[in-house]
């Protein structure tokens, strides 16, 4: 009578529980106030979206493909001082209009892969900024190309906006 009695009790015990409280570690009215309190720290340490200022020296860019440009700062972690800016086509005369790669120093799979066009003569442009591997999985940007100073220092500032959102 008691094989039958234990394995009846506990049934009944477990049916008088709901379906979320079985399965869930938490019930759903607790884990907005958990996300709500963990958020801000997350987000404060690893923002995923936000302004982007970037500087590039271009002394080494030579206008054929594979030329590149050098970051010399950043306000965003994922960009470190010293990743390439590689472009794929040689720059016109005029414009330059071509697909970019940003790679970062330092061994993995990082790369971040845009497009830019730049009235080099005019000394402004757009670089946008879509998707990309590792660090830049997800990694969207938009921002406005202009020269920093005279023609001859060939410095470039970025500034505009990015994030880390799949949904972009």
């Amino acid at each position: 009578m008691s094989r039958i009695a234990f394995p009846l009790l506990a049934l009944l015990v477990a049916s008088g529980c709901g379906g979320s409280d079985a399965t869930n570690p938490m019930s759903p009215d607790v884990q907005p106030g958990i996300r709500q309190a963990v958020a801000p720290a997350l987000s404060e340490s690893f923002p995923r979206s936000g302004a982007l200022h970037v500087t590039k020296e271009c002394t080494q860019y030579t206008r054929l493909a594979g030329g590149f440009c050098t970051i010399t700062s950043s306000n965003i972690p994922q960009i470190e001082v010293g990743s390439k800016v590689v472009y794929t086509i040689a720059s016109g005369p005029a414009v330059l209009d071509s697909d970019v790669t940003l790679d970062p120093p330092g061994p993995g799979n990082n790369a971040a892969f845009g497009h830019v066009v730049l009235a080099l003569a005019a000394g402004q442009g757009t670089v946008t900024f879509s998707g990309g591997t590792g660090k830049f999985t997800h990694f969207n940007a938009s921002v406005v190309v202009s020269r920093v100073g005279a023609p001859a220092l060939r410095t470039w500032s970025w500034d505009g906006t990015y994030s880390f959102d799949p949904r972009d």
